[in-house]
């Protein structure tokens, strides 16, 4: 396939005789990194497809009136986050679970996940990355899995770059210490 830019993908969206091929081509070039930035953050293999699937169906539902302020996949990644920490306060809420009950719920799904590959070293990342309150994790994992820049995170998350610097080094010290005292 090839690779068109996102300028282009809104292009064929809006002006090209076939706004569903320029979608699938949208989806097909972000689903996967979507997909992996939502599974760091609900673990379970399932529960990311879903969300993946509704993080599409608002991206389609809304992409007509995509102004463009932002980039594309900001904004696709703007979406997911937002759905993806929906979810976990869902989750949270619908069973009552406490902040470290819903980390050890997490944890214990990483565990069970036939689906996690990770060796022990990966899995006591994941473990350590898990007991990070929310923002942390999500601050953290675009930063360190999606290499993302703190200009572009900002966007996403609608906060400074000084927060998220600030953030991501909190989560960093945390991270060192659970796996120094794990």
């Amino acid at each position: 396939m090839n690779q068109h830019s996102d300028d282009e993908l809104l292009k064929l969206f809006r002006e090209g005789d076939n706004p569903d091929y320029a979608f699938n081509l949208i989806v097909r070039k972000y689903q996967q990194p979507i997909y992996w930035h939502i599974r760091r953050l609900v673990i379970v293999h399932d529960d990311a497809d879903d969300i993946v699937q509704d993080v599409f169906i608002k991206a389609w539902n809304a992409l007509k009136k995509f102004r463009g302020d932002s980039a594309l996949y900001t904004w696709l990644y703007s979406i997911a986050t937002n759905e993806a920490i929906g979810f976990l306060k869902k989750k949270k809420k619908r069973f009552f679970l406490p902040l470290i009950d819903m980390e050890r719920q997490l944890t214990d799904s990483l565990e069970a996940d036939v689906h996690y590959v990770g060796n022990e070293i990966e899995k006591k990342i994941q473990k350590a990355i898990l007991s990070l309150p929310d923002k942390q994790r999500v601050v953290f994992n675009l930063r360190y899995f999606d290499e993302m820049k703190y200009e572009d995170m900002a966007k996403i998350l609608n906060t400074s770059e000084g927060a998220l610097k600030a953030s991501y080094h909190h989560a960093v010290k945390k991270i060192e210490k659970f796996i120094k005292n794990n």
